[in-house]
């Protein structure tokens, strides 16, 4: 937590909470408060200015995000201003450049993420360069409400919660849900047009060897990069093999096996063992109304009727 209403203060604990900056502008009412919550490769901080606020500051390292929710904040990198307004989420910043602005009696929350996160993510073939994001407003407004949506899942169900915080499968998947979607809503280098032997390797092969991964390991916090090794292809081929032979991709695929088996700790709990949202948590499932709509999708029940009727 940072309350203040000293402008140096401000300046050297945003200095340090992201990158050297230097605050500038006139300034009546001081007031900043500022939270953070973080764990493993993904922070969450919420931001409450209560004056305008001029910053010019050194590159972030990371992948940056902001969700307004009030006020405004004013991008000056290029010599434009590009404002950016509530209900708008964006990326300040690419992770190796400067950047200048102007924060303006805004409250936002600000998600930085570890640039590994995207290269886990993203389906590139070795001797490829690491995927780059190109832009910074969402390719549209549905992509925006998505991307503001998948902050605010982290930020409340998995960061917000001390005991999810304890558990790395979840912030683990939580993290690359967040990148995953940041991919899908930002224009980004990833190269869609695959490589003749990603088809190739799209074999039954395949999709037994990254099965086999994917059920021993369920309960740990992998990705796709690791389920493609284990099956020896690229990323893109394993996405391709399972579109192909199953109809579904790798990740849905490892969901499905993460739902089984919470579907089976339910099955076996004993009278007042355990909890639905313990089942959930231990399999990586943080919100709760996202597990019991994949819980009734599957099985047609919820898991509060599967609890009740073992206890």
């Amino acid at each position: 937590m940072f309350d203040s209403v000293n402008v140096d203060e401000t300046e050297e604990f945003l200095s340090a909470a992201y990158t050297p900056m230097k605050i500038g502008g006139p300034v009546e009412d001081a007031r900043v408060r500022i939270s953070r919550r973080a764990a493993g490769p993904v922070a969450m901080d919420r931001l409450d200015f209560g004056y305008t606020m001029a910053y010019d500051a050194g590159d972030l390292g990371r992948v940056c995000l902001i969700s307004m929710h009030d006020g405004t904040l004013a991008d000056l990198t290029d010599g434009r201003e590009e404002v950016y307004g509530p209900a708008e989420t964006f990326l300040l910043a690419p992770p190796d450049q400067p950047y200048r602005g102007e924060v303006r009696a805004a409250r936002y929350t600000i998600a930085l993420l570890d640039t590994a996160l995207l290269d886990a993510v993203a389906p590139t073939a070795p001797g490829e360069h690491p995927v780059r994001l190109t832009g910074a407003r969402p390719v549209d407004e549905a992509a925006n409400r998505r991307l503001a949506a998948a902050i605010a899942y982290v930020r409340d169900h998995v960061l917000d919660d001390p005991g999810a915080c304890e558990n790395e499968l979840l912030v683990g998947t939580a993290a690359r849900h967040l990148a995953a979607v940041t991919l899908a809503a930002l224009p980004n280098g990833a190269h869609d047009a695959g490589h003749p032997a990603d088809s190739a390797d799209a074999t039954p092969g395949t999709v037994r060897r990254a099965v086999a991964f994917i059920e021993a390991h369920a309960d740990e916090d992998i990705s796709l990069a690791q389920v493609a090794a284990a099956a020896y292809v690229t990323p893109r081929a394993l996405q391709y093999a399972f579109r192909r032979h199953l109809d579904t991709t790798p990740l849905a695929y490892l969901r499905r096996v993460r739902l089984d088996a919470a579907h089976r700790d339910l099955l076996a709990a004993g009278p007042g063992s355990t909890t639905v949202t313990e089942v959930a948590m231990r399999w990586g499932f943080a919100h709760p109304g996202h597990f019991a709509a994949h819980y009734r999708g599957a099985y047609r029940v919820t898991p509060g009727t599967t609890l009740h009727l073992q206890s």
